[in-house]
């Protein structure tokens, strides 16, 4: 049996439909963020808040977890840290002690490029100094961070995936999905947060899943940690232009102006992959060819 928390959110719901191919899977969420309807028909869903339910039988003869479940707004960070702070930290410490009392010992959980704040290494290794400016990514370092400690001290083993953007089919959050939501408002102008300068790695949902399942059946170290995302960087003002095309629009765009798109925004991003990609894995789309999939993914639903 494997227990999946977040499964009914974008990267959690994929997760969970390639589980129950080969097992028992039992999805945990609050759906704050996640929606029923992409919960697969074949796993058990429960309804269940990390931060204050009592959930902790629910993991009996679990073999492992997929902790997934989080708070996917970086930008909330900034306006509501105790929201950031409850569905992160205080989310991962109670699953982590459920797990303990349960006997659970393996656990995969989805971090992010955040932790490592404005790196100067370009593209950055898993070794490289985490330094966050984000309270999200702060968060999301503070759950490795018990993640790894628990590890060692109660003999579990954990892997820890470090992602790029990742969009695709099923996302409701993030610069692809707020641009559609704003052209769909204003087909004549669109908004772009920053100067649109900022350049960052984008990967396809597919290519995240995969090198999610590949580095769990490659890696046995206690804990093993790995970057995932694309080989290169697309900018925030290409992104727009993408997804008017793909709208059939041409607005005039209108930057809010600085080099970020708000506190805590990290402008450059790119992830060195090599790790994974000397145990045999590597990305099937660049980062422009994810944004088209994505944008062509949620104009089908938005």
């Amino acid at each position: 049996m494997i227990v999946v928390t977040g499964g009914a959110g974008f990267i959690g719901s994929h997760v969970v439909d390639k589980l129950v191919e080969v097992d028992e899977v039992i999805v945990l969420d609050n759906l704050s963020s996640g929606k029923i309807e992409y919960v697969n028909e074949d796993a058990r869903f429960l309804r269940v808040d990390l931060c204050k339910d009592d959930f902790n039988d629910l993991l009996r003869g679990a073999d492992e977890v997929w902790h997934i479940a989080a708070n996917p707004d970086v930008r909330i960070g900034s306006e509501n840290p105790d929201t950031i702070y409850r569905n992160n930290v205080l989310a991962t410490y109670r699953l982590l002690e459920a797990m303990r009392k349960a006997d659970v010992r393996r656990i995969i959980f989805t971090s992010t490029s955040t932790v490592y704040g404005e790196a100067k290494v370009i593209p950055t290794p898993e070794d490289y100094p985490p330094h966050p400016i984000s309270i999200y990514g702060a968060s999301k370092l503070a759950c490795e961070a018990l993640i790894e400690s628990y590890c060692h001290t109660f003999d579990m083993q954990g892997w820890i995936y470090r992602f790029a953007n990742v969009i695709g089919r099923r996302s409701t959050h993030g610069v692809i999905y707020d641009f559609i939501l704003k052209l769909k408002r204003n087909p004549a102008e669109l908004e772009v947060l920053g100067n649109g300068e900022q350049s960052k790695s984008y990967v396809y949902i597919d290519d995240c899943i995969d090198a999610m399942f590949f580095g769990l059946k490659k890696a046995n170290e206690k804990v093993n940690i790995f970057n995932i995302g694309s080989e290169d960087q697309i900018k925030v003002k290409k992104i727009a232009e993408i997804v008017a095309e793909e709208m059939g629009l041409n607005p005039t765009l209108k930057f809010t102006g600085g080099d970020r798109g708000w506190r805590g925004d990290v402008p450059v991003m790119l992830l060195s992959i090599e790790k994974l990609k000397k145990l045999g894995w590597r990305p099937k789309f660049k980062s422009e060819d994810a944004v088209r999939l994505a944008v062509r993914d949620i104009l089908k639903v938005a």
